[in-house]
């Protein structure tokens, strides 16, 4: 300990030590300013501490020197700061955890959603369908829908059988629904058009303007494919291509008192997907005039 408190000693006169070290015959100088400032302070200091302490100094034998840098060091470093990054790196690790299980409960649920969400909603819509459609033509699209369906969720891809089943539910809404086409005469508002195809100017097209009221009295909106320009709309009238025999009895029977008294042109049935009309018509129907 006294050796160590000699050098302490020596270092707080760093100057005068550094020259009296760097010449080898002053050693006994620099003991003798030792044992003079020890004995200053009334503490006897043998000799053989003073060479000690000189010796301890020359060698750097107290002095702190870093270790080399090597993968120990390093992971010693690491631990001895962890107060500083731990909680960051404990919240990373908890984002990744957090992440890695919204990861696999998507998967799951998505794998749910195609083994049997979606199958048993397939059934479930077609058996209802199958059960209350009247016409054939529904039954065969129903099948064709449900056998998309099942066969885009045997193959993983879910947004094709997520359609499926979006079709299948409207189609299954459309046969519920009930309404009568009814042909519009109010004042202000076409009763009909005529048009001279793009495609044939020789020939003439003749449409009544129609709506679809429900049983509640109120016009509903329908899904409406325009023969002109292949484009569908969602309209709550259209025009109906109709034969030009028709278009003259509606167009006289207007004429009249400028009401149509005959203006139901079609039934919409439960369990049908198209209005039953009240006579043959040539199909195709507009949605501007």
């Amino acid at each position: 300990m006294l050796a160590m408190d000699v050098v302490d000693t020596l270092r707080h006169d760093r100057k005068i030590t550094e020259r009296e070290l760097a010449e080898g015959d002053r050693e006994e100088d620099l003991i003798e300013r030792l044992r003079v400032i020890y004995r200053n302070q009334g503490i006897d200091v043998p000799d053989e501490i003073l060479r000690q302490g000189v010796k301890a100094l020359r060698e750097e034998r107290f002095v702190y020197k870093p270790p080399r840098e090597s993968l120990s060091v390093k992971l010693a470093r690491i631990y001895v700061t962890r107060g500083r990054w731990g909680k960051w790196a404990l919240a990373a690790v908890a984002a990744l955890a957090i992440g890695a299980g919204t990861l696999a409960w998507q998967g799951y649920s998505r794998q749910v959603e195609l083994t049997q969400t979606i199958p048993a909603a397939i059934e479930r819509l077609s058996g209802d369908i199958t059960r209350e459609a009247t016409a054939d033509a529904v039954r065969t699209r129903v099948a064709a829908l449900a056998s998309d369906g099942r066969i885009a969720a045997r193959d993983g891809k879910a947004e094709a059988a997520r359609a499926a089943v979006a079709d299948l539910e409207r189609l299954r809404d459309d046969i519920r629904t009930e309404y009568d086409v009814r042909i519009v005469s109010r004042p202000g508002q076409s009763t009909g058009v005529w048009r001279r195809p793009r495609r044939n100017p020789n020939a003439m097209n003749y449409y009544l303007i129609v709506e679809a009221i429900g049983r509640d009295g109120r016009p509903m909106s329908r899904s409406i494919t325009s023969e002109e320009d292949g484009s569908t709309k969602v309209v709550t009238q259209w025009g109906v291509r109709v034969p030009e025999s028709l278009y003259r009895v509606v167009e006289a029977d207007k004429r009249d008192d400028g009401i149509v008294q005959n203006a139901i042109l079609g039934r919409k049935q439960r369990g049908q997907l198209d209005p039953t009309w009240r006579e043959a018509l040539p199909g195709g129907a507009i949605t501007s005039w």
